[in-house]
């Protein structure tokens, strides 16, 4: 399989190296592509005390926060290489996660070449890989620097797993160089051993421990912030993904009254927000963006790494994802604030934690822009249901904490064992 899967990356070179140039460029910024050739400006320690975390995006460097500063105080004397693979994850890392590692670094393009030479590189004691990232090429060339290879709050959707399925022979292939497979539930655990991975373990899921982080937002002080009006509700928007969930989304508040409501609207995709603000204005509504400095009766949320605090002003929150069929967005964060959630029914990525949510009251799945907008009527002109859903929510998430502690202690057991042979 290896040799196979090398070939067809050589041969079908022609469409995926214009198409991930193409995806790159549409980005406001660039990867170091020296980087993504695996030439990093940084040598081996001889001692091996160096750990690397893989982390692709915006929500996977989120969610390992909450695991990297378990790490630093189990391994102190040990270097931790975080890498990404877009410009939208480095950004975050950097603002966000700025001391929680020692290295951060764009993931090498997955060819034997720039993996060894990136590995040359790094000479990690343990390769971590975050949620679904597994590259046979990259766990290769960890295994042939005698690296531990984890998998760490790993999940897979229903999507994903329908595909996997059908390529079980690579996916296999892949599974038998990882020493470890830690996953978030007995579902996700029960999907990769049908897979090919032996070694399995539930851990439970990190993201809660990150949402709980949020938690130290003063609410009032974002209202200043943000110059929200102080009569109306507020409904925050979190991770609308595309033109279509957009549209749903704008429907159900004009049903509910745009003037009755204060909106903050965080798309999940900044580069969307030049079109959100089109189509805004279309509806008559002049939007204000936070990344201007400015706020008022709707503003969108055009910045990093704020929405996790900013949900703390919501009466009520909509999670993206859902609406179209694109398996959902992240709902552990205003769940963790106490605020009832409304989300779509495509939530095939979260599916447990949506489920979970609903069925204790905290969240409500609802199918069409007038359902969202009878919801939002319901929790908007009754605050004791409101109050009673936020108790449901955040009792949820207090019960559910502490994956990343027993995430850390893994990694840190395996960099202890670590031995590289000669």
């Amino acid at each position: 399989m290896f040799i196979v899967y090398n070939v067809l990356m050589t041969v079908l070179a022609p469409f995926w190296v214009p198409w991930m140039l193409l995806r790159a460029r549409r980005r406001g910024e660039q990867p170091k592509w020296s980087e993504r050739t695996g030439d990093y400006e940084f040598q081996p320690l001889k001692d091996s005390k160096r750990v690397w975390i893989h982390a692709v995006s915006v929500g996977e460097v989120v969610a390992a926060t909450p695991i990297l500063k378990a790490l630093r105080n189990l391994l102190p004397d040990y270097e931790i290489v975080l890498s990404v693979t877009t410009s939208s994850g480095h950004h975050m890392a950097r603002d966000h996660a700025v001391d929680l590692y020692d290295h951060l670094v764009y993931f090498p393009i997955d060819v034997p070449r720039f993996q060894l030479a990136a590995m040359q590189h790094v000479q990690p004691s343990v390769v971590a890989i975050m949620e679904t990232e597994l590259w046979l090429n990259f766990l290769w060339a960890a295994k042939i620097f005698d690296a531990k290879t984890l998998l760490i709050n790993g999940r897979i959707s229903d999507r994903s797993f329908a595909r996997s399925r059908k390529l079980k022979t690579y996916y296999r292939a892949i599974l038998e160089k990882l020493d470890r497979a830690l996953m978030q539930s007995e579902r996700d655990a029960e999907k990769i051993r049908e897979l090919g991975a032996t070694n399995v373990e539930v851990l439970g899921n990190a993201k809660i421990d990150q949402a709980v982080e949020g938690l130290q937002a003063d609410p009032e002080e974002w209202r200043r912030e943000l110059d929200l009006p102080a009569e109306k509700p507020v409904i925050v928007i979190g991770s609308t993904r595309g033109e279509e969930e957009e549209r749903f989304v704008l429907s159900a508040l004009k049903l509910v009254g745009l003037e009755n409501i204060t909106v903050i609207h965080a798309p999940r995709h900044l580069e969307r927000v030049p079109e959100l603000v089109k189509l805004l204005k279309e509806a008559g509504v002049q939007p204000a963006l936070r990344s201007q400095g400015k706020g008022g009766q709707y503003v969108i949320l055009d910045t990093y790494g704020e929405l996790d605090e900013v949900y703390s002003v919501a009466d009520v929150v909509i999670i993206g994802g859902g609406f179209a069929d694109l398996g959902g967005q992240n709902l552990l964060q205003p769940l963790a604030h106490g605020k009832p959630v409304l989300h779509g029914p495509h939530m095939q990525n979260f599916r447990e934690a949506a489920d979970e949510a609903d069925r204790s009251g905290g969240a409500q799945s609802v199918s069409t822009p007038e359902d969202l907008a009878q919801a939002l009527l319901q929790l908007i002109d009754d605050p004791g249901e409101r109050a009673s859903r936020g108790r449901a929510a955040r009792e949820l998430i207090q019960k559910s904490t502490g994956a990343s502690k027993r995430y850390a202690q893994a990694i840190a057991d395996e960099a202890k064992k670590f031995q590289r042979t000669a």
